[in-house]
């Protein structure tokens, strides 16, 4: 591991500005950024200690909805009253994640920036744009099963690991941040994930230095909620693919889908075909699919996933 200095901070605008320095990280759990550091993938040479901000609390809004501190482990956030009734698809999904270890040092804002887990970035001896742009992508063309089917580009064909960021994006979360010079910011999950075009080393919009202070849910929809995760092993394994999914009495409702693109892969316009079931939902939402030989099964696995999902809501 490198050298690197430390320090804590003592206001969200203090951490911004101390992080805003080249080759700083913020460091709350330390989940992922500390194997990655081990590995030498992540070289910080600044460390912004973010434990000590009050950002750990799960308060209830003037319009009926939640906002969820940054530093709210996922733990506690998945365990929440007011989670489990009105958000169940929230709490779900933090279980279907890591282990019960992880989960209790874990927080809201790294669990949404947590690293792809794409065997070829993890590699230092391969070439991957993610960890080194510009070096190019081993797995477009190596062994890319559990690689993405949609929203890829030639330059990456990695995904995004997070099964919470699945449903706040099924709930229409929005990201509170800061900047250094104070400037507050909300951003819609819709829009919090970047591309991978030919920058796929930039994973988000954040700014040098944002810094996430809290998650907002709006006011509760009702519905019947429901996160399914399909993995290769019962627990403690990343999503080959999730759907996370609300289903009003009429049909109507939210899809969104882990495993299969960048981010939390989410087509509004493809939910108008709810009332006619999977196979309609699924020709949209992967309309543009284009995957590989050993991740084509993706795509059937997507629609009966659906379509179990669809099932269970409507029972």
């Amino acid at each position: 591991m490198k050298s690197f200095t430390y320090e804590r901070a003592r206001t969200p605008q203090e951490a911004a500005a101390a992080a805003e320095r080249q080759g700083a990280k913020f460091i709350a759990g330390g989940t992922n950024l500390l194997d990655l550091m081990k590995l030498e993938i992540e070289t910080p040479v600044h460390l912004v200690d973010v434990n000590g901000l009050a950002l750990d609390r799960i308060e209830a809004t003037e319009e009926g909805g939640l906002r969820i501190g940054a530093l709210v482990r996922n733990t506690d956030l998945a365990a929440d009253q007011r989670v489990r009734r009105d958000y169940g698809l929230l709490s779900r999904a933090l279980l279907a994640g890591a282990s019960g270890q992880l989960r209790n040092k874990a927080t809201t804002a790294g669990n949404l920036l947590q690293r792809t887990r794409c065997p070829y970035f993890y590699d230092t001896n391969q070439p991957c744009n993610k960890r080194e742009p510009g070096s190019g992508c081993s797995a477009i063309g190596g062994f890319s099963r559990g690689h993405a089917i949609v929203g890829a580009s030639d330059a990456c064909i990695a995904t995004h690991p997070s099964d919470m960021a699945v449903a706040m994006r099924t709930l229409d979360a929005v990201v509170e941040t800061v900047r250094a010079d104070g400037e507050a910011r909300q951003i819609p999950i819709a829009d919090f994930y970047r591309a991978p075009g030919d920058t796929p080393h930039l994973e988000n919009v954040l700014s040098p230095g944002e810094l996430i202070t809290a998650v907002v849910l709006p006011r509760p929809v009702g519905g019947v909620q429901v996160y399914r995760k399909v993995r290769d092993r019962s627990s403690y394994a990343f999503a080959l693919i999730s759907v996370g999914a609300i289903v009003q009495k009429d049909g109507s409702g939210h899809v969104a889908l882990g495993g299969v693109a960048h981010k939390p892969w989410r087509i509004e316009e493809a939910e108008t075909a709810l009332p006619r079931g999977a196979r309609a939902v699924t020709e949209q939402l992967l309309a543009d699919a284009r995957p590989s030989r050993e991740n084509a099964f993706k795509r059937p696995l997507v629609e009966r996933t659906l379509a179990a999902v669809l099932t269970q809501a409507r029972a």
